[in-house]
């Protein structure tokens, strides 16, 4: 059971940890009478956060059960979307790359 957080690929590094932390809640708040975040919540909440281009981004927002995040620093425009836990998700998931720090301040 984890929960996939995807983050622009141009976001900068030192906003990433606040996004990402802020998803996670939003979509804690956002599902917490789903029973996988149920499960989820009160065994090991495994998150991966992976790294994703625009096309990307706009194609996974047509998926289910997620929460998509603006940033102010950011003139307010998207810049994350967080999944609703689950056991299995899709395989295009399996297929992105797992965010690192790029140093782009």
């Amino acid at each position: 059971m984890k929960m996939y957080i995807l983050i622009k690929h141009d976001v900068p590094d030192k906003l990433v940890f606040v996004i990402t932390a802020h998803a996670s809640l939003a979509c804690y708040l956002r599902f917490e009478t789903n029973e996988n975040m149920k499960t989820w919540i009160n065994g090991i909440f495994k998150k991966v956060v992976c790294i994703v281009y625009e096309a990307e981004f706009e194609r996974f927002k047509n998926d289910e059960n997620l929460v998509v995040l603006t940033e102010s620093a950011l003139g307010d425009r998207e810049v994350c979307l967080a999944f609703c836990p689950r056991k299995e998700f899709s395989t295009k998931f399996k297929f992105l790359k797992m965010w690192t720090p790029q140093n782009n301040s």
